[in-house]
Order: C-alpha cells, then sequence, then structure tokens
C-alpha cells in the first residue's frame, strides 16, 4: 500500500511530529510504503516562534508546493491529511480529491474560522473543516471533543487517537533529580502565554518555598524562571530534571481541543502533574492518583506545595502515571491502531 502524507509541518512542527512522523518506522516496516510531503517547513516555524509574521513569499511557495504534491495522487492507494489541503482557503480540493483520505486532528482548527472576529471569515470558512471532515473515508480525532465535532459534521466514520510518545525512549530518571524541588513546564513560545493564568501561584511557591520553576522552550515576561531551549535530543533530559510536571490552560473554546500532549510526556517520564481542568486533561489525570486538577489560585498553590512536601506521594504518583501511560498513551499501543486504521480506510 502506498500513501502520501500532507502533514502541515516538516519535523519542527509539534503536531506534525506527534501525529505523523514518529509513526513511520512502524508503519515502514508493516510494509506500508510512504511519501512526506508537508505543507511549512521549518524556516517557517522558525520565524513564527520568533515572533516574525510569516511573508507572503513563502506562504505561496508552501501553497505551489502542496499544488505539486497533488498532482501525483494516481501513484497512492490513500492520502494521510493533516487538518486540511490549504489553511484560511475554502475547502474545495478536498471533495475532488481521486483518491481516498484519511483526516486526522489534534487541534479545534475548525475554531480559528468559525469564532473568528471577521464575520467574513465566519461566513466563508467557518465550516471549511465540517465540509474536509464531511468527505474524508475516516477521521481520527485525538480527543472526545474533536471527535464530537467530527460527527456533527456527518463524518463517515470517526476513530479517536490520542496524542502519545515512544515508551521505549521516554523514561522515569533513574534517580529523583537532585537539587531544589522543581517545578517543570515544555512547550513553545505560542503557549508560553498560558502560564500567566497561574503565574501570582508560581510566583507565590518560589517566595516562599523555595521552589525552583523551569520552563522549556518557551518563557513568561516577569517570572523568575530557569529558561532551557527546546531540543528533539534533550526533550526527555530535561523532563526528567522536573519534579512535577505542569499544564495551565483556560478554559475556552480552542484549548477545549487540546490533546494533553505535555501531560503525556511528564507522565511517560514518570512524573506527578498538576493541569487546568479543562478538556482531555479530565481525562488523562487521575485527581489524587497519578496528580492533580487545580483551578483556582489557591487549589494550584496548594497542590504544588503539597507535591513539594512529600517525596513519597510524588514517586507514588508518578509510579501511577506511568502505568498509565503505559497502558493507554504509548506508541506501542497506538500504532497497530492506526495501522489497521490506514488499511481499512484503502481497502474501503
Amino acid at each position: 500500500m502506498k500513501i502520501l502524507l500532507l502533514a502541515r509541518y516538516a519535523a519542527l512542527g509539534a503536531s506534525s511530529r506527534v501525529r505523523f512522523y514518529q509513526y513511520l518506522p512502524f508503519l515502514r516496516a508493516n510494509g506500508i510504503h510512504l511519501d512526506v510531503a508537508p505543507l511549512f517547513d521549518d524556516d517557517y516555524l522558525r520565524a513564527l516562534y520568533a515572533g516574525n509574521k510569516p511573508s507572503l513569499t513563502s506562504v505561496a511557495r508552501a501553497y505551489f508546493s502542496r499544488l505539486t504534491a497533488l498532482l501525483r495522487l494516481a501513484h497512492y492507494d490513500l492520502i494521510w491529511l493533516e487538518t486540511q489541503l490549504f489553511p484560511w482557503l475554502p475547502a474545495r480540493f478536498e471533495n475532488f480529491l481521486p483518491r481516498p483520505y484519511v483526516a486526522d486532528y489534534d487541534d479545534a482548527v475548525f475554531h480559528r474560522y468559525d469564532q473568528h472576529s471577521s464575520r467574513v471569515v465566519r461566513a466563508v470558512l467557518g465550516k471549511s473543516i465540517d465540509s474536509v471532515m464531511r468527505h474524508a473515508r475516516i477521521v481520527i480525532a485525538g480527543n472526545d471533543y474533536l471527535a464530537a465535532r467530527a460527527r456533527q459534521a456527518r463524518a463517515v466514520q470517526v476513530e479517536i487517537l490520542p496524542s502519545v510518545v515512544d515508551g521505549l525512549r521516554y523514561q522515569p530518571a533513574v534517580a529523583p533529580p537532585q537539587g531544589n524541588f522543581t517545578l517543570g513546564w515544555i512547550g513553545s513560545p505560542v503557549t508560553a502565554p498560558f502560564l500567566t493564568l497561574v503565574k501570582p501561584a508560581l510566583e507565590e511557591a518560589r517566595k516562599q518555598a523555595g521552589v525552583q520553576i523551569t520552563l522549556v522552550g518557551g518563557s513568561l515576561p516577569g517570572l523568575e524562571a530557569v529558561t532551557v531551549p527546546w531540543s528533539e535530543s534533550g526533550e526527555i533530559s530535561a523532563i526528567q530534571g522536573f519534579h512535577v510536571g505542569i499544564m495551565p490552560l483556560p478554559d475556552a473554546p480552542f484549548e477545549r481541543g487540546k490533546c494533553g500532549y505535555k501531560l503525556i510526556q511528564y507522565m511517560a517520564c514518570g512524573l506527578p502533574v498538576i493541569a487546568s481542568p479543562v478538556g482531555v486533561n479530565r481525562q488523562i489525570i487521575r485527581h489524587g492518583e497519578t496528580g492533580f486538577l487545580a483551578e483556582s489560585h489557591a487549589e494550584w498553590l496548594d497542590a504544588i506545595l503539597t507535591l513539594k512536601n512529600s517525596p513519597a506521594l510524588r514517586q507514588k504518583m508518578g509510579r501511577a502515571g506511568r502505568l498509565r501511560f503505559e497502558a493507554e498513551y504509548s506508541l506501542q499501543v497506538t500504532a497497530p491502531r492506526l495501522l489497521a486504521l490506514l488499511q481499512q480506510a484503502a481497502q474501503i
């Protein structure tokens, strides 16, 4: 079977790396011929993360490259598509593709259009993702929120496949990290502003209890923290240096569609977690068993100090989180299921 993967980003893009690229070795080892044609290259993301607006020339070049890839569709049995062919354009091409496609979603991208401040954007693009979902042979959603939208759009078949990490690569540290109790966060400059939600609790914990805050891949102005540049080769060791992993998140439509990737990374490394009770976070975390769900300032501060003051509880929660990861959120669990779904889509 030959599949053309139309990812949104090259390897630097977390969504493409997690939802697609990490599966490629397994799929190829099981007889799938895969060609990859990302829409945007790593330079596009580097500019975005640096706070620079990508040039119209770079976007036009990306769209032309995507059009060129579509000319090769006759050579494939199936298209594996990340969200849509052309962001910010009406979904027309998807309706007339000569090959079936599987569409994958790990974010509520539809809310970029149907919640947009512009009435024109809402009118023209508000239902574009629904159209892509409706014409897909299978929609693969990262959580219930995204799956519900696909069903509402009358998708033919909807399957939930969580965002995961490789359980062979991600392992708990051999020994707990030494030094100050460290509260850690990993992400990107795009998601770093979410830390504003818990900034007062983090500052209070730092001042009153000597908690060290480490941020990997982003920073927050005014928050005293150790900042570490993100790299794919260094992210696991960085997380292993945390005592607890955190994931603050606002309760808003777009954020309800997130797939809890940070939590999966932390739990894979045997860490207890603290997160906002938003969207899939409620499913991933077993409150009081693998970590804490915290909403108010008092709840966040209490969760931080409780875990700081009890190494035994951290160890117990970390072990429980790792077991939950191994059972439901590891690549070893989801890869065979993804393979079966792609094979099914190509054979219908």
